[in-house]
Order: C-alpha cells, then sequence, then structure tokens
C-alpha cells in the first residue's frame, strides 16, 4: 500500500485520554489508514516527527468567527493554535437565519456589520462557507437571539405564541438542514426578557433531530445556581444534551463559589447528558454591558463606536479624564466592547480540571483590541495550565479540546487518531508550545506548534504560515452517514 503521507516517529496523543505511544501516522487522501510501525519508503512524502508530539486537531467548541470563516477564510487565529475545527452560533448569536433591517443589536453586533448577515437560511450559510473553503472546519448552531430578531419588533420582551412558533419553524429547518442544536444568550438584554417558557418551547424542536443545547446562562454573578437550574430544566424537558457556555463565577462577591457550582454540576450529571466549556483566563470580554459597570475589578474598554479614540484604555482612566462616574463613562461609550477583569484564578483552575470541561476560546475576531484568547486559548492550556502549573496531564489537556469535544458536538470521526478516522491532526512541541498572545500585545501567533493538517493537508506550518485552505462545513447530518472510508484501507494499529 502506497501512503500519500507518512508522519515518522511522533509521540501519539490519540484524543482520548489515553498514555502517549511512539508511532508512526500514515495519511491517504484526507483519512488517517495507519498508525503504528510503519515503512516509510512506502510513503510519498515523509514528515520526521521525532521529539514532538502528535494530536488530533483542537476544537474550538466556542467562538463567534461566523461572519469571518467567509470574510477572512485563512482564519489565522485559529489555524496558528493548532485549532482545526471551529464551533459558531454560540451565546444566542449566529451569523443564520438572519433577516436584518437595521444594524445589528447588541450582541449580534459581534459577528460584524449589517452587510456582513448575508444567510437568511442556514442552508444559505452553509453554501457560503463551503464557497469560501475556510482554513479550518465549521460546524454550527443557530443562535436564540437571532431568531428573536428575525420575527419581533422588540426584543425587550417576552415571543408571543405566534412568534414562538415562526422561531420554532426556522429552527426546526436549520436542523434539518445540519445544525448543530441552539444556543442561547440569557444575559444579554436582548434575550434576558424572554421567560423560560419561550426557550423550552424552542428547545422541543431539538428532541427529534436529536441535537444539543448550549446556553449563556442569565447569569454568571450571584445568581448563577438559578441560572443553571433553568438551564438543566431545558435540557431535562427537551431530552438533550446541555453544554454550559464559558462555565465561571464572575464578580468579586461571587469569587470561591465554583466548589458549590461543580457540586451541582456533579448532581445533575448522574440523571441528566451535561457538559461545559471554559476559557483559560481570569477576564471575560464581550460588549460594555452597563450591569457590570463596577469598580471592583478593572475594565478595559476594546472599542467605542461613539468615541474610537477612547478604546484601548482602562474604563476608570477614561472616567477620571472626563471627570465623570464609571457609569456615566460606560454610557457615554456604548456601543463599546469590553475586557473584565471579573474572575478568580482559583475559580478558573477547578473549572479547567473538572472532568466534563472542554476548551473554548471564545474569541471576539472583530474586536481591534481583542482578548488574547483569541489567538492563545489553546496553546495556554497546553503550556501555562499543563506544562507549567501541572493542573492535568499533557494526554488530558488534548482529550478536553479533542474527543471530549468530538463526541459532545456529535462531529463524526474527528477528534481521535484513529484509522479511519478524518486526518485533522497537530505537530507540536511540548517543552516550547506556549501562548504568545498578551493583554498588552493580543495578536500574536503561538509558539511550538509545528504543522498542522486539515483533511489531510498540510494548512500551517510556524516557518511559512498558512500554507492551504483545507476545512469543510461539518454538517450534524455527517454524524448519520455511513463510515464508508473507514474500511477502504485495512491496514491494522500496531502500535503497543
Amino acid at each position: 500500500m502506497r501512503y500519500d503521507m507518512l508522519i515518522a516517529g511522533a509521540t501519539v496523543i490519540d484524543g482520548l485520554d489515553s498514555e502517549p505511544f511512539q508511532a508512526d501516522v500514515a495519511v491517504i487522501d484526507d483519512v488517517i489508514v495507519a498508525v503504528g510501525q510503519l515503512n516509510a519508503s512506502d510513503a510519498d512524502t515523509v514528515i520526521d516527527a521525532k521529539g514532538l508530539v502528535l494530536s488530533p486537531g483542537f476544537i474550538d467548541v466556542h467562538t463567534h468567527d461566523d461572519t469571518n470563516v467567509i470574510r477572512m477564510p485563512e482564519c489565522l487565529p485559529k489555524i496558528s493554535q493548532g485549532v482545526t475545527t471551529t464551533i459558531v452560533g454560540n451565546c444566542g448569536i449566529s451569523a443564520s437565519p438572519a433577516v436584518l433591517h437595521n444594524a445589528p443589536p447588541d450582541p449580534m453586533n459581534l459577528l460584524g456589520e449589517q452587510q456582513d448577515f448575508q444567510y437568511p437560511t442556514f442552508a444559505s450559510y452553509a453554501a457560503a462557507v463551503r464557497e469560501a473553503q475556510p482554513a479550518v472546519n465549521v460546524a454550527a448552531l443557530v443562535g436564540h437571539t437571532t431568531l428573536r430578531n428575525n420575527v419581533m419588533d422588540d426584543l425587550y420582551r417576552t415571543a408571543t405564541q405566534d412568534e414562538i412558533a415562526v422561531m420554532r419553524a426556522q429552527l426546526t429547518q436549520a436542523l434539518d438542514d445540519g445544525a448543530l442544536g441552539l444556543s442561547t444568550g440569557l444575559a444579554y438584554a436582548s434575550a434576558k426578557s424572554c421567560d423560560e417558557a419561550e426557550v423550552l418551547s424552542l428547545s422541543e424542536a431539538l428532541t427529534q433531530a436529536n441535537a444539543i443545547y448550549t446556553t449563556h446562562m442569565r447569569t454568571e454573578f450571584e445568581g448563577i445556581l438559578d441560572a443553571m437550574d433553568e438551564a438543566f430544566r431545558v435540557g431535562q424537558r427537551a431530552k438533550v444534551p446541555v453544554v454550559i457556555s464559558h462555565l465561571k463565577c464572575a464578580g468579586a462577591g461571587n469569587w470561591g463559589r465554583t466548589t458549590e457550582v461543580l457540586e451541582k454540576m456533579d448532581y445533575t450529571r448522574k440523571s441528566q447528558d451535561i457538559g461545559c466549556d471554559c476559557y483559560p483566563y481570569t477576564a471575560s470580554s464581550s460588549t460594555l454591558d452597563l450591569n457590570q459597570v463596577t469598580d471592583e475589578f478593572p475594565i478595559f474598554i476594546t472599542w467605542s463606536k461613539h468615541h474610537p479614540t477612547l478604546a484601548g484604555r482602562m474604563l476608570s482612566d477614561i472616567a477620571d479624564e472626563l471627570n465623570v462616574s464609571l457609569m456615566e463613562a460606560a454610557k457615554s461609550l456604548q456601543p463599546a466592547g469590553a475586557v473584565y477583569h471579573n474572575m478568580d484564578a482559583q475559580d478558573v483552575e477547578r473549572v479547567l480540571q473538572y472532568p466534563l470541561t472542554m476548551i473554548g476560546s471564545d474569541g471576539l475576531p472583530n474586536d481591534p483590541h481583542p482578548h488574547p484568547r483569541l489567538w492563545g486559548a489553546f496553546p495556554r492550556v497546553l503550556g501555562y495550565y499543563s506544562r507549567d502549573r501541572g493542573l492535568f496531564p499533557l494526554k488530558t489537556a488534548i482529550y478536553k479540546m479533542t474527543g471530549l469535544s468530538a463526541k459532545r458536538f456529535n462531529l463524526a470521526r474527528r477528534g481521535e487518531i484513529k484509522v479511519g478516522h478524518y486526518a485533522d491532526l497537530v505537530l507540536f512541541n511540548p517543552e516550547t508550545v506556549n501562548d504568545s498572545a498578551s493583554f498588552q500585545k493580543p495578536i500574536q501567533a503561538a509558539t511550538g506548534i509545528h504543522t498542522v493538517w486539515v483533511n489531510g493537508k498540510i494548512s500551517y506550518q510556524q516557518s511559512i504560515g498558512v500554507q492551504g485552505r483545507h476545512g469543510r462545513f461539518l454538517s450534524r447530518n455527517d454524524a448519520k452517514l455511513p463510515d464508508d472510508n473507514a474500511d477502504t484501507h485495512s491496514v491494522m494499529e500496531t502500535h503497543s
């Protein structure tokens, strides 16, 4: 048998939290066809991987790259840190199915300008991604706020039964067209006024499709336990998995409460299918929310539509310069974006260590001064938290960003190094991999990422940059297809 490519002598971490092992990995076309001690002379191309780790490509389960994967298909912030699949449509905001008659409301404005929302159906969005062929694979959720904006003249109230019926029909169509599920952003003013019954009614569309429900909960501050209960009731009613987005205890008065939060997760997981994602930083980032304006922690302004020259500074400094209160300064800047240094380091570590936690960047690619998580989340887990802090072994870090994520979102034949699986792969140096992006200089590629393959093709090398765009649109319906390539090549795995 002739291989297109052989990655020779790597330390393989397979994405299943298994112990590392030394092996060669062979690829034909887009599929892994052999893992073991193989003959280099059987390959057209041989990559020397001695001293390096080969893992599945990282799956970023929480992104807001909806329009960027089309407008900026090189996806450099993602591919440069080893991400090969990105899940968009989180926090209740998605680029489709969307019909905007005016400027996008907060927080849909995080995804782009009005002209960037060109996808009235989920099918049209999927087609646009396929045409753009980004450097990474793309899978998508449908945003609750996007559905609300399609049918409601006022987002600051609960929807009527007729409006819910239209939203549900749009969601059902999107699920039929391959959407992974529904996301909500109940903490935002544009969705906060909806009652639980509205979400429950929409969630029933997920049941028959066997889809997933993800949620930016109603609050991550003092009322977080009640917000978790609401999320779990939705999943219980719909009989679908629930993922709590960017699980955290925000606000100085809330620090230390992750012990309670994780106890509730442990209790609920006994009877429900639940999970969560987390980004590896003690600061959050979103639009400037007046409800989060406080002097308890620093707030950095990333952009301001009305006062762009004031962006890139701390809100407290802006308020002092204008000789006004923090709240008055914040109001004058809106609409705007902000980074909130509102978390405790021990809380972040507890959530990262939790067995059900996946890694998601939650990066905001349209911010002119983005949170460093956009460029550095995954290498930060590998370098700072796994290698330097010893929070968990490297195999567990990889599992949290590959196998666990693929299984949770039902991404067929992704997230593992296994014969018959797609060759989404990352080769990196475990001693030097690290995030370079900082809060001061956030737009910097990671170090230690040697080579990234997407669907069997080299897509990025640290020494060269992006080398090609080989991503695909991943439909939920893909999981229903037979593994027709799995038996195409009958080479046995031979590692020990």
